[in-house]
């Protein structure tokens, strides 16, 4: 199955190479079509050749691997990645399986909380709460989630050996096997549109709380150096967050490669923080843009020198490392 993965992985890499070099424009590499970061590029390609006639493309990948790849071996300018797959890359560890030095940092672009989260008439309101519980897991076709559950379940106290485990594939199967009362929990991002589904079929759902201290901080950056956490207030959009709640968070980052220009680079963080507006309306998850917060510390990564460049025009000092 790994193999298979593999070589389908290398497939679609061949298909964005031969796109890549008949376009010759400026491309973000991201995962299938839907998916968030494939919708973030998306916007701001859009709002990059409206406002800067920058000629940008979205070129979608089948894994979080490949589309790395394609940026280090500069087939693509840009992605969109959870810093702390970033920094896996760029070390060669755990899904990836050589270093990839040629990714740079360009910003931060905003904070992505996640969870675990459950029906409401189960009675569970913790993640402590999960022990003995069935939870899904393996994600052989999205293998970063492992890091994101364990992180969670770290912050709640417990582990693997602690519930059961049910093999599923990806995230929209573990919803939907919660849904149908096939586990008892399922892991998602705050805001994410199945959350809002799977609320309406079984008549609401909540997020568990974490212990959200010094300790399980510790215990969460063991797994990944980038999570922290963070506090989310109830909003319309996120279903299950009924009253102020923390949760294990990553940053999502803007990545270039290091073949890209400083110039290029210095235009399109200008397109992203001068037009954040009009970014932020056509998708909402991107108000969180906010120069002031974007020139983020990261450990094992550096920043590509055309956003340093930038950030220094602006006055931004690098904030440092927590």
């Amino acid at each position: 199955m790994k193999m298979l993965g593999k070589l389908v992985c290398a497939g679609l890499l061949m298909a964005g190479v031969a796109t890549h070099a008949q376009a010759q424009v400026a491309s973000f590499s991201t995962p299938p079509q839907g998916s968030v970061w494939n919708t973030m590029a998306s916007v701001i390609s859009a709002q990059a050749r409206k406002s800067a006639d920058l000629a940008m493309v979205v070129q979608p990948y089948g894994c979080n691997a490949q589309m790395m790849q394609a940026v280090n071996d500069s087939l693509a300018e840009f992605s969109l990645n959870d810093v702390n797959d970033v920094i896996t890359a760029v070390k060669g560890t755990e899904e990836y399986s050589a270093a990839m030095p040629n990714l740079r940092v360009v910003a931060r672009i905003n904070p992505f909380p996640v969870g675990r989260y459950v029906k409401e008439s189960s009675g569970l309101t913790s993640v402590a709460d999960l022990a003995g519980r069935s939870v899904p897991s393996g994600w052989d076709a999205f293998p970063i989630a492992r890091s994101h559950i364990s992180a969670i379940l770290a912050a709640g106290g417990i582990d693997w050996d602690d519930v059961k485990q049910v093999p599923v594939p990806e995230l929209i199967r573990g919803s939907d096997d919660l849904a149908s009362g096939r586990v008892d929990s399922a892991f998602f991002a705050v805001g994410g549109p199945k959350v809002a589904e799977v609320d309406a079929s079984v008549g609401g759902v909540n997020f568990l709380t974490v212990e959200a201290n010094e300790d399980t901080l510790s215990k969460i950056q063991e797994i990944r150096p980038a999570f922290y956490f963070s506090e989310v207030t109830p909003a319309p959009v996120r279903v299950g967050v009924s009253e102020p709640m923390m949760f294990v968070t990553w940053d999502n980052v803007l990545v270039a490669g290091a073949h890209v220009s400083d110039e290029q680079v210095k235009t399109l963080l200008s397109v992203l923080f001068d037009d954040k507006d009009a970014i932020g309306e056509a998708y909402p998850p991107l108000r969180a843009l906010n120069i002031e917060t974007a020139y983020k510390e990261y450990p094992g990564v550096e920043y590509h020198p055309g956003a340093v460049a930038f950030f220094k025009e602006r006055n931004i000092e690098l904030t440092p490392v927590q």
